[in-house]
């Protein structure tokens, strides 16, 4: 079974129907049989981009409720250490990669549990690089 940690960049793709080249319908695919993990932030990350979207008028209330829906039915489990111990390796991997606290969260919990990081954000992307952390692939350990 694959494990990965699951960026909200991905997560977004997903519920506003963007086009990535195919790479978040592959992770959303390999949920199927693997597992992501997220940081505790994730849920709070998730709804403000449901919140943002619907008072733009991008989603309605029932498009909200569908998307949570979703949501709810994948194999996510939210990842949760003790908070001043998540500080203090939080902010040095978001200084040394000039990360936001919350793009340091998803990389310093792809570090901790030795797994792949799906996300689409570039910025995010190469600091997992320098860091050493692996990035989903689409094909790659049993993917689409």
């Amino acid at each position: 079974m694959r494990r990965f940690v699951l960026d909200c960049s991905v997560c977004a793709a997903w519920l506003f129907n963007e086009d990535w080249g195919g790479y978040p319908v592959a992770v959303l695919q390999e949920l199927d049989a693997g597992e992501a993990v997220v940081p505790a932030l994730w849920p709070y990350e998730v709804a403000n981009a449901l919140v943002i979207a619907e008072r733009r008028g991008r989603l309605s209330v029932p498009d909200v409720i569908r998307c949570l829906e979703m949501l709810s039915g994948l194999r996510v489990s939210i990842d949760s250490p003790p908070a001043m111990q998540a500080l203090d390796r939080l902010l040095p991997l978001a200084r040394q990669h000039r990360l936001t606290a919350y793009d340091a969260a998803y990389l310093e919990l792809a570090i901790r549990e030795s797994v792949e990081l799906a996300t689409l954000d570039d910025v995010l992307r190469r600091a997992a690089s320098a860091a050493g952390v692996s990035l989903f692939q689409i094909g790659a350990a049993g993917s689409p």
